[in-house]
């Protein structure tokens, strides 16, 4: 059984230890958190009057990559909808923007006719209106996966490393690892070296190259993770977590399903 151990967890990023486990296992979970999960973004956009310095398809782009608070229990991918595509309440919502210059434009000026489908950070610049600008639009979001489109990508900056695992015995005390050492992990204690944060080790070994009697040792603990990811703002890191797990579990049911009509 794999045992989790939060070293941080908020509602913007999570680190973890994953004890264990195995490379395969926590790459699948990073991949699913990029690629599968789903959110809610803008994907359309009708443009009824914009005389702003920008194109309308530069408005539209903009407005694509701003993240949308998700709730999937609320709504249905489309190509799992019931209306077939057409478009309903139960896989699309639309948000409108009125502005009128001089003012910037921010993410908190869309308005939703679902509260619970609304921009993450509320101060998203969209674009500056000057003195007699104008800018109105609907937007349609729509659920969907980030293996479609950057915009639908819930997880960012997911990332993994082994445990790194540090001994150092016979040390001679000449420093020279500790001056190699990019992340200031080592420093001199007593008559040796010691390791002041592993989680930081990159596991470059420069320090076993700068030690000539072999007194440090880098290695990595194969079945335990370090396992970093931040969200969009979609979600929050819990929520992602917990959603990413459970689409994992749902793969592995459905391959051991397929597995057993093949005996």
């Amino acid at each position: 059984m794999i045992e989790v151990e939060i070293v941080e967890l908020n509602d913007e990023k999570a680190k973890l230890i994953l004890k264990g486990t195995n490379n395969a296992f926590v790459n699948s979970l990073r991949r699913i958190m990029l690629s599968e999960v789903p959110t809610i973004a803008i994907d359309e956009v009708n443009i009824y009057d914009n005389t702003s310095v920008l194109f309308d398809e530069q408005i539209a782009l903009r407005l694509a990559l701003i993240p949308l608070k998700t709730d999937m229990e609320s709504y249905n991918l489309p190509d799992e909808c019931s209306c077939n595509r057409e478009g309903c309440t139960l896989c699309q919502v639309s948000l409108t923007l009125s502005a009128e210059g001089p003012k910037i434009v921010y993410s908190e000026d869309l308005i939703s006719t679902d509260p619970k489908i609304l921009p993450a950070d509320p101060k998203i610049p969209i674009i500056e209106l000057k003195d007699g600008q104008k800018l109105f639009l609907e937007a349609i979001a729509r659920p969907g996966l980030g293996k479609n489109h950057a915009k639908w990508q819930a997880g960012v900056a997911c990332g993994y490393k082994n445990m790194p695992m540090i001994a150092i015995t016979g040390c001679d005390q000449c420093n020279a690892c500790i001056t190699e050492c990019s992340q200031k992990i080592l420093k001199p204690q007593g008559n040796t070296i010691v390791v002041i944060d592993p989680f930081k080790c990159t596991l470059c070994r420069l320090c076993e190259d700068a030690c000539d009697v072999n007194a440090i040792k880098v290695e990595e603990d194969e079945k335990t993770a370090i396992f970093n990811f931040e969200t969009d703002g979609s979600y929050t890191a819990q929520e992602l977590l917990l959603q990413a797990t459970n689409i994992l579990q749902r793969k592995a049911n459905a391959l051991k399903d397929t597995l057993q009509t093949l005996q």
